[in-house]
């Protein structure tokens, strides 16, 4: 079970590269970041460069994946206001899906299992769901919604922190940790039955790797889950902005 331990230090902890300074690093999470860049990019600059009035399987693919974020996410949770904001939510959705999905590559990383990452996703979204806010009502209408209308001014004393704390900290907080913890938790297990298939006597290997190639599946789904609970919500956060009361 060493190896097994091993395997799961391996899942949790990326392989540093250069180490310039206590605030900047560069390891194989941040590598597998700019890898995942490279690859949202070419995911969809690559069939749309010359669009064809009847589209390839790669063209029609992007397009039914841009009409589900428009009119699933974008239209359903947002409304008409939330139409410039369709290029933000899809960019989140898909690099966020490569981000998680590339992780199960045997000898990748997954830099969504970092919380610094996923913290950096979440602070995206959290200054844009204020800037939206103070562009949309200004900066004293902004401050307003956080002291709801028609409250006696006794109960305000305890409603308008419990207001400000979940909206500039639970927040931003809870969209990075979600994101976090489910990739995390996830390549553990992985981890978990790889070591045990590599450690284990050759008679009870089979168990622990069909386990491995049911979990691989799952994960598959789990990365496309959370890649799409993370654009929902940004969705929710910034069009919540974009309404006189949230």
């Amino acid at each position: 079970m060493v190896i097994a331990a091993a395997d799961i230090m391996d899942a949790v902890t990326p392989v540093t590269y250069y180490d310039l300074g206590p605030y900047f690093t560069i390891n194989k999470a941040i590598v597998m970041l700019f890898v995942a860049a490279i690859l949202t990019f070419l995911f969809v600059y690559i069939p749309t460069r010359k669009l064809k009035l009847i589209p390839g399987r790669w063209q029609n693919a992007i397009e039914s994946l841009v009409d589900f974020i428009r009119e699933g996410i974008i239209s359903e949770i947002m409304g008409e206001k939330g139409k410039p904001y369709f290029p933000l939510v899809a960019t989140l959705f898909i690099f966020i899906l490569f981000c998680n999905v590339i992780g199960l590559i045997p000898g990748s990383f997954t830099p969504t299992s970092r919380i610094s990452i996923t913290a950096a996703f979440a602070l995206i979204v959290y200054f844009i769901y204020l800037f939206v806010g103070i562009k949309e009502q200004g900066f004293f209408g902004y401050l307003k919604t956080f002291a709801p209308a028609g409250i006696h001014w006794v109960m305000l004393i305890l409603i308008v922190p419990i207001e400000v704390i979940g909206a500039l900290i639970v927040r931003p907080f809870s969209l990075a940790v979600r994101l976090f913890a489910n990739m995390l938790a996830g390549h553990l297990v992985l981890a978990l039955f790889l070591g045990m298939t590599i450690s284990l006597f050759w008679l009870f290997k089979p168990f622990p790797f069909a386990l491995v190639v049911v979990l691989y599946g799952f994960e598959l789904f789990i990365a496309a889950l959370q890649a799409y609970i993370f654009a929902i919500l940004a969705a929710i956060y910034i069009g919540s902005s974009l309404e006189s009361e949230h």
